[in-house]
């Protein structure tokens, strides 16, 4: 092999999107062909069982680039030396829960998880949080890792990305990969605001010219609520798609991308959203880093979208506030 050993931990490792996420990593999907990987997954108590399941399914599966999987309830073990980490286990909103309740829950996960990363994982760690409420999960963990840089702390906002190609392709009869320069703004939740403004397809604008009661009544709320839909139709929540949108951010992440490509990255203060809120952003990859793509001009109607993201994704940081010290 060319190139030297990575670790790569996975949290929620019994779960459902872990159950295809895992194969597409030991495929190399991630870090490429001539990588090899180690695993270190990490699962609560209850469902070791099931993640060591896994890791025997994973083991048959003869990967060649897969040479180690660690299975483990101990954080220490399975951040130690981690180069890339998708944080997807995360506890569910329960019955009649509120989401403040939901945030503060989760928060007693990812700030345990955020520390370990701080004291175990290696200098050139990646971070992606799938689990949600994905932004404030990432910043809660970003709070915690005090010793690494906060821009190495994203959430996957890919999923929602991925979901207005298929859509607007679909409207179009084009082919997704003729659509450029398309981002979804804001928190991974139903105030997200997926903007065609820039949008081409094949190099030609497309926004002048589409129904603007298709795109405000029905491809915006579409996007943003796709996932209650697919619960509503399959009877589940999306696992593989989820999985999939993840192995996108984090191998373009790494590998990098000219194409816009959203990720929900900590704001440097671009077109006035606070700085650290973690938020859906136009970016685009170069040297093992996102980007901001600068210099565009924002309608009145595109900054109350973001405006209502941004005191959303506030008002969930400020009921977190006691585990940001």
């Amino acid at each position: 092999m060319s190139q030297s050993v990575k670790k790569i931990a996975v949290t929620g490792a019994a779960g459902q999107i872990a159950y295809s996420l895992l194969w597409r990593i030991a495929n190399g999907d991630v870090y490429g062909k001539d990588t090899p990987i180690e695993l270190q997954l990490l699962e609560i108590p209850d469902a070791i069982s099931g993640a060591e399941g896994v890791a025997m399914e994973l083991n048959d599966s003869a990967f060649p680039l897969l040479k180690n999987i660690v299975v483990t309830d101990k954080l220490e073990e399975a951040f130690d030396g981690t180069n890339a980490a998708f944080l997807v286990g995360a506890k569910p909103r329960g019955k009649g829960e509120e989401r403040s309740d939901l945030l503060a829950a989760n928060g007693k996960i990812f700030g345990p998880q955020g520390a370990a990363i701080n004291d175990h994982a290696a200098d050139d760690i990646r971070v992606l949080v799938v689990g949600n409420p994905a932004n404030t999960n990432a910043l809660i963990a970003m709070h915690a890792a005090k010793d690494v840089p906060n821009d190495r702390f994203n959430a996957m906002m890919r999923l929602d990305h991925n979901r207005a190609l298929s859509q607007l392709s679909a409207k179009l009869g084009c082919d997704k990969n003729d659509i450029n320069d398309l981002v979804v703004w804001g928190n991974h939740s139903a105030t997200q605001f997926p903007d065609l403004t820039y949008t081409t397809v094949a190099g030609e604008k497309i926004f002048d010219s589409l129904d603007h009661s298709w795109y405000v009544d029905e491809f915006i709320p579409r996007v943003a609520k796709r996932g209650a839909e697919i619960i509503e139709v399959r009877g589940k929540s999306s696992a593989a798609s989820a999985a999939s949108s993840a192995i996108d951010h984090m191998h373009d992440w790494i590998n990098g991308t000219e194409r816009w490509a959203t990720a929900a990255i900590p704001s440097d203060g671009s077109y006035g959203i606070p700085e650290g809120l973690i938020v859906g952003l136009p970016t685009v990859s170069r040297g093992g880093a996102w980007e901001i793509v600068s210099g565009l001009e924002l309608s009145d109607f595109q900054k109350a979208r973001i405006e209502a993201n941004v005191t959303e994704l506030e008002e969930e940081r400020n009921a977190v506030s006691h585990l940001l010290g």
